[in-house]
């Protein structure tokens, strides 16, 4: 696909591909992009997961015919993107490769070569003239890992912004971006919003017209509306005012309890929604309790603690800075209830966090005194939107 004048797609879908770093569950796929730049030189921006190989050298040599490929740009060394970097050194023996320094010394790991001898060692602002086309490279250390850089192209005013701005899934779908794109960023480039940040001052002032990802699709219109979602998501902010659920339940009564919330919410024409974490992606939940301004934990006590699932869970939510939200807790237990202790014990280091009231405590199944807590809880998680 030509995104811009002598400047090509050549990545790949891959449609079968059900786990994504073999823990983010994929139900459309994902898209390995790369990208081509036919000009006085010709350089191949990153490379696609191993298995597609084939595929994605047949779109390189469908446009190439027989020119040789100059240079080959690494923005970032995982595997779903270098993993073919030896396949195009065999193929174009005289090809320099564009990295940054900690990038050649993963290549050391990986590949057992930091290919001395065919190398450009980038440092922030560099710049590879190709004839019409100048790459200006920016350095973007953890985001999501220490050697990444992006690359901005003075001519068509594209960004190769590495994994900033990808998503899950292939790049055929009709889907809104935002989704798969919040749980996208919040599973794996979360942990790292102030890096984001430090890397968006570095590219103010640039004019974008077209963000180039590794992962998803090419964004061409309404570009501030990407910023501004990858602004909120970087400062942890909220993007509306809601509620999710979370729940894990093992015979039914805390999940009970659960929809007893969201259905007296619903009544008040407040916006609501659960995720049942034992059937459901844990990391939907997680982008989710990012997303709203209100979560609720309704969680069984198990062995004195809570169920793994929910631990897991809330232990993400702590790796990525969980903060300044408000928390409603729903604890069962049918002879020690102790959930709402365990919460509150791992969430004491996040930043304001505003515990609402009542704690709701079941003792085995929803009871009328359990309803009257809920209904108050109800009344006080509107109360703090207001």
């Amino acid at each position: 696909m030509e995104i811009a004048k002598d400047i090509y797609n050549v990545g790949v879908n891959d449609y079968n591909v059900k786990l994504f770093e073999s823990q983010y569950p994929l139900e459309n796929g994902m898209a390995y992009n790369s990208y081509l730049i036919i000009d006085e030189k010709i350089a191949l921006l990153d490379t696609v997961e191993k298995d597609l190989k084939d595929e994605w050298l047949n779109n390189i040599k469908s446009i190439l015919k027989e020119r040789k490929i100059d240079y080959l740009i690494i923005h970032h060394m995982e595997p779903d993107h270098s993993s073919n970097i030896l396949s195009i050194v065999n193929e174009y023996k005289d090809i320099t490769i564009v990295a940054t320094s900690k990038a050649f010394s993963m290549m050391k790991n990986f590949f057992d070569n930091e290919f001395l001898d065919q190398r450009i060692v980038i440092k922030d602002n560099d710049e590879l003239n190709l004839g019409k086309h100048t790459l200006k490279f920016f350095l973007a250390p953890m985001v999501h890992w220490p050697e990444v850089m992006m690359s901005y192209e003075k001519e068509s005013k594209i960004l190769f912004s590495s994994d900033a701005f990808g998503k899950f899934g292939t790049n055929d779908l009709k889907e809104d971006w935002e989704d798969e794109a919040r749980r996208y960023y919040y599973g794996i480039v979360g942990k790292y919003g102030k890096q984001v940040q430090l890397v968006f001052k570095k590219l103010e002032g640039l004019d974008i017209a077209t963000i180039a990802s590794l992962h998803g699709p090419i964004l061409n219109e309404n570009l501030d509306k990407y910023f501004n979602y990858y602004k909120l998501w970087s400062n942890l902010e909220e993007e509306e005012k809601g509620a999710v659920i979370v729940y894990a339940s093992i015979y039914g009564h805390t999940d009970e309890a659960a929809y007893y919330l969201f259905n007296k919410l619903n009544e008040k024409g407040y916006k609501a929604k659960t995720i049942n974490l034992v059937k459901e992606d844990i990391f939907k939940a997680v982008s989710d309790a990012f997303c709203y301004s209100t979560i609720i934990i309704a969680t069984v006590t198990y062995n004195n603690d809570i169920l793994p699932k929910m631990k897991m869970f809330i232990n993400m939510l702590k790796e990525r800075n969980y903060q300044n939200r408000n928390v409603g807790i729903i604890e069962n237990g049918s002879w020690a209830p102790n959930a709402n202790n365990v919460i509150k014990s791992m969430l004491s280091s996040s930043l304001n966090i505003n515990y609402l009231e009542p704690v709701v405590t079941l003792s085995s199944v929803l009871k009328d005194n359990n309803k009257n807590q809920i209904d108050n809880l109800v009344n006080n998680i509107i109360k703090e939107e207001r």
